[in-house]
């Protein structure tokens, strides 16, 4: 078990025993109501950290505005000016996301350092491609996972010279091997808490792919304390992708689905009934497997660690619970039944 040194941000401590799920905004930093509502959609979604741009002096009251209106850390992003960090932490920003090495020199970082320590405010170095050193660049000849541990441990440095710990460390690629193999080696070379994500990984489809892969390695490694999906699509779609890829991952509480690829045998609609179960039980907060397999000769017998189950036959199906038969009912009572026995358990 990797060893993490603690780090609080808002009500969450990042020590190894819990994966938080974090997302960002995405509506116009100016746009206070419209970044206002998708927090809190984002909070009833199950985000527990969100991330918000502060492009300029006017984006800063985004941070009361939100911090109001959710329970959950805020994270401001800030990019080159020093003086945007130090407004967000007068604004009681959660935590600060930038780069000690582009913000405009060591006596900026050194302010940055002191008024984030004085309020315990932790700091996320953001590493990912396009933000390496020309040094380090040239160096390794392209973003190279070693070239990204490098500069994120360049910039951690910069932080302890001015005795900052509280310092988490992201360093995000495209690539989901050069991610993997990045997070291995940083997760060997330092206990600070780790970010995890594939950045820029893609639309909805080849985006979740791309993160499982990624997210999911490194996770079942015993590497991450923070998780964001980086989709092109509505950050909501994070966190429900977050969440399956925990709760695949036995990291995630509500409900599991297990369900079977259908066969010649299949004499229900299967796979709109799986899809039915699925939306039905998104938000259901019980620790529980639920199968849906498609008929009785292996049915039970396959899902038989499910906690309740269902296995078609022709018409009808039959309801199991931890892969004893239970009764049988119709087809057009099928996801009724069924959601009646998850609320018993």
């Amino acid at each position: 078990m990797r060893s993490v040194h603690s780090v609080k941000v808002g009500n969450c401590t990042l020590n190894g025993e819990k994966i938080y799920i974090q997302s960002m905004l995405n509506v116009p930093a100016s746009d206070i109501e419209g970044s206002v509502a998708q927090a809190i959609r984002l909070e009833k979604a199950g985000c527990e950290i969100i991330r918000a741009a502060i492009p300029d002096m006017k984006a800063v009251k985004l941070i009361p505005a939100i911090k109001n209106a959710v329970n959950i850390p805020l994270v401001a992003d800030i990019h080159f000016d020093y003086k945007l960090a130090l407004e967000s932490v007068s604004a009681g920003i959660d935590k600060i996301r930038i780069n000690p090495g582009n913000i405009g020199g060591f006596d900026k970082v050194r302010l940055v350092a002191k008024a984030c320590s004085d309020k315990n405010i932790p700091i996320r170095i953001g590493v990912n491609s396009g933000s390496l050193e020309k040094d380090i660049l040239g160096k390794y000849g392209s973003p190279t996972a070693e070239a990204l541990v490098e500069s994120a441990l360049r910039h951690a440095e910069i932080l302890e010279r001015y005795d900052f710990n509280d310092i988490v460390i992201s360093i995000k690629s495209s690539d989901v091997k050069t991610m993997i193999d990045g997070y291995r080696i940083l997760a060997e070379k330092t206990n600070y808490p780790l970010h995890l994500g594939v950045t820029e990984a893609g639309t909805k489809r080849m985006g979740i792919i791309k993160s499982s892969i990624g997210i999911g390695a490194l996770i079942s490694d015993g590497i991450g304390e923070t998780i964001r999906v980086s989709l092109t699509a509505d950050p909501i779609e994070e966190i429900y992708a977050a969440k399956d890829i925990l709760s695949a991952l036995g990291n995630g509480g509500g409900v599991k689905l297990v369900s079977c690829p259908t066969c010649g045998r299949t004499k229900i609609n299967l796979i709109e009934l799986a899809e039915k179960v699925e939306k039905a039980v998104k938000n259901i907060d019980k620790n529980i497997t639920v199968a849906v397999m498609g008929c009785v000769v292996n049915g039970p017998g396959e899902a038989r660690e499910a906690d309740v189950g269902i296995a078609g036959g022709d018409g009808c199906a039959v309801l199991f619970r931890k892969g004893e038969i239970v009764r049988k009912i119709p087809e057009k009572d099928i996801l009724t039944e069924l959601l009646k026995e998850i609320e018993k358990i």
